[in-house]
């Protein structure tokens, strides 16, 4: 049985983004996903058939299912990038998705740590009893983690690819591959070196992974969500904050204590300015509350 052409030329668009673009295993899945449930929902005619006002109407059919809107935008995203793809090698004369629009997001500040809060996270591995059937060098290796996550503002994907050989002692750096594999050199604090170093000793971690697993292995970024989580209930901090917030907070600190935003652009690994002045914002808020606090006419 012949495989139909809409399949064929679905499965050349996801070879192209595997073999050519080397994107991500992530998005691939979210391609493939965002490809699958838009068939479900206009199976019929092919793709080189379908309008812009088919694309409405898959539009309107996501809002009535209460889709999220960043869920709304990562689906249309891909299939944006297939029909780009359709017109530049399968001869579509255009992309009917140029005519859609799509709804805006909703701007929501990043949620942050105050400095309190973060000495008493980056305190806790040290001070929580330690599990019984873990080794004797976990606790220093979640103290590095943790303080090389708020010392350098890594992405969680990005700490747990890291490599020995990434951090430089000497030049109290660390090499990072970020987002779209685009090599990156973030400073490391002085306090941070000292726990990698401290952990790598107990540890005897010589090469490859930098943090490992109690069998040795890279670690998991949902292992680092968890053992988050559990430090944050061990120093009394009763948000919910995943390892992203570390991130956020220290961006939030660096723009606090007067740095210029070009420079957290590039410490953050962001590709455009506009996605690191939503911290900005943050900024600004707590300066109105200030304001407000403290001004006798506020």
């Amino acid at each position: 049985m012949k495989t139909p052409k809409r399949d064929r030329l679905a499965a050349a668009f996801f070879d192209a983004l595997e073999n050519e673009r080397n994107v991500s295993p992530r998005t691939l899945v979210n391609y493939r996903h965002a490809l699958a449930r838009f068939r479900e929902a206009l199976p019929e005619p092919g793709w080189r058939e379908l309008t812009a006002d088919d694309f409405r109407r898959y539009l309107f059919a996501c809002s009535k299912r209460e889709m999220a809107r960043p869920t709304i935008r990562l689906h249309f995203a891909a299939l944006r990038t297939f029909f780009k793809f359709l017109t530049q090698r399968h001869g579509l004369r255009s992309n009917p998705l140029a005519e859609v629009q799509l709804p805006k997001l909703e701007k929501k500040l990043p949620h942050f740590l105050n400095a309190q809060q973060i000495d008493a996270l980056l305190a806790a591995p040290l001070t929580m009893e330690k599990a019984p059937q873990a080794p004797a060098w976990m606790p220093a290796r979640d103290a590095a983690m943790l303080e090389l996550f708020y010392s350098s503002g890594l992405r969680l994907a990005e700490l747990v690819a890291l490599d020995v050989k990434d951090v430089d002692v000497f030049s109290e750096s660390v090499r990072v591959l970020g987002k779209g594999r685009k090599e990156r050199v973030v400073p490391v604090g002085a306090p941070a070196l000292e726990a990698i170093q401290r952990y790598r000793h107990e540890a005897r971690v010589e090469a490859g992974p930098l943090f490992i697993s109690k069998v040795r292995r890279r670690l998991r970024a949902t292992n680092v969500w968890l053992a988050v989580q559990r430090y944050l209930a061990h120093a009394g901090i009763a948000v919910r904050v995943s390892p992203h917030q570390l991130r956020h907070s220290f961006a939030t600190h660096l723009l606090d204590a007067g740095a210029d935003l070009r420079s957290v652009q590039s410490l953050l690994g962001h590709a455009s300015l506009s996605t690191t002045q939503i911290y900005t914002h943050v900024t600004t808020e707590r300066l109105k509350k200030v304001y407000d606090q403290a001004h006798p006419r506020a």
